[in-house]
């Protein structure tokens, strides 16, 4: 492909600040854009990377137009009211994917005669549909995926490579499950009796609400009783960890290595960056956000952002860090007092020898 800067302008509804016949191939970082690219500019510390990289065009927002005109104003800019959603564009433009596969039902997948395949499904060689099972119309399901007995999946689903559905589990529309992700394996819960481990039975199940996105090697333990829910639009990113009779909220965000222990609840809109980990039976509120490597033992309050292990808001953690960064230097302080005090005492008890002694006599 190769566009105008111009006519992308055209296109996406955008103005042009520089020259309209810069020829555009390809949608780059801004880092690594060429002068064939075209990148976008999130704000202003995002623009210094423009320092050393020299793209054909970026798009940026009005409100950092004035900045980016007075530090770079040899570039070619396109003014538009979202800069990624732009670019995006451009992306799906430069490098567009292969259309949808229409393989319909392989005979080299493995189908119980009870299982209800809805139309337009893609049922790849090598999967394996147990007894009962529902599979709404436009799904599809890869080589290797096992769903078992009695699972029901809603309408446009997608389930990649060797991924693993246990009985009775719940998934609804539009939902993509990536590679090797697990739901309804058996909850982490055992009584320990007479000197052993002995494992409660985990009779409940797992539910995925509507668009809900689930990482590659990611699991979600089904509960005791009752359901593991995640929460419409949430997105669990690789490698994270839900436990049995955990209830996700509504678009939460989760980054790897997320862990969670059993009946963890969360409101809606609930950031947690990378390996953070809850303890079981606490409650995260609604559009609370949580640093990476926190670690949370109680609840937290919604709307608000925390850090550390243990956990605490992020005022309160800024300053527990500065004083941290302290400690060498009131460590030497402690013990030049520490000398002083050593020798004051040794001076006080020199002076109060005598007279002690005059008494005595």
């Amino acid at each position: 492909m190769e566009i105008s800067v111009g006519e992308l302008a055209r296109r996406l509804d955008g103005i042009v600040h520089g020259d309209e016949t810069v020829l555009i191939e390809n949608a780059q970082s801004i880092a690594k854009a060429g002068p064939r690219d075209i990148t976008f500019g999130v704000d202003e510390l995002n623009l210094r990377l423009l320092k050393t990289a020299r793209p054909g065009a970026i798009f940026v927002a009005p409100k950092t137009l004035e900045h980016a005109l007075q530090n770079y104003p040899d570039r070619t800019w396109i003014v538009v009211k979202d800069p990624m959603g732009a670019f995006i564009e451009v992306l799906q433009l430069t490098r567009p994917q292969r259309s949808r596969s229409t393989i319909g039902v392989s005979p080299l997948a493995c189908i119980a005669a009870s299982a209800v395949i809805g139309p337009d499904c893609n049922i790849y060689p090598g999967a394996y549909i147990g007894e009962d099972v529902v599979i709404g119309a436009g799904c599809d399901i890869h080589p290797g995926v096992v769903i078992s007995d009695d699972c029901r999946l809603g309408d446009h689903c997608t389930v990649y490579p060797n991924a693993v559905l246990y009985p009775q589990i719940v998934v609804g529309n539009r939902v993509i499950i990536h590679a090797s992700a697990v739901l309804g394996a058996d909850g982490f819960g055992y009584r320990f009796q007479q000197g052993r481990y002995n494992k409660i039975p985990q009779l409940g199940s797992v539910e995925l609400h509507d668009d809900v996105e689930i990482g590659a090697c990611t699991t979600i333990d089904r509960a005791m009783i009752g359901i593991t829910t995640v929460g419409e639009g949430t997105k669990l990113d690789n490698l994270v960890m839900i436990g049995h009779n955990c209830e996700l909220g509504k678009h939460n965000a989760f980054a790897s290595g997320v862990g969670l222990a059993g009946s963890v609840t969360t409101g809606d809109y609930v950031i947690c960056a990378g390996q953070v980990g809850i303890a079981d039976h606490v409650h995260i509120g609604d559009k609370a956000v949580i640093g990476a490597k926190s670690g949370i033992h109680k609840d937290m309050e919604g709307g608000k952002t925390y850090l550390g292990a243990p956990a605490t808001e992020e005022q309160d953690q800024f300053r527990i860090q500065m004083a941290l960064r302290k400690l060498p230097e009131l460590r030497k302080t402690l013990r030049e007092l520490e000398t002083q005090v050593a020798a004051l005492t040794q001076r006080l008890a020199e002076a109060t020898e005598p007279k002690d002694a005059n008494r005595a006599a």
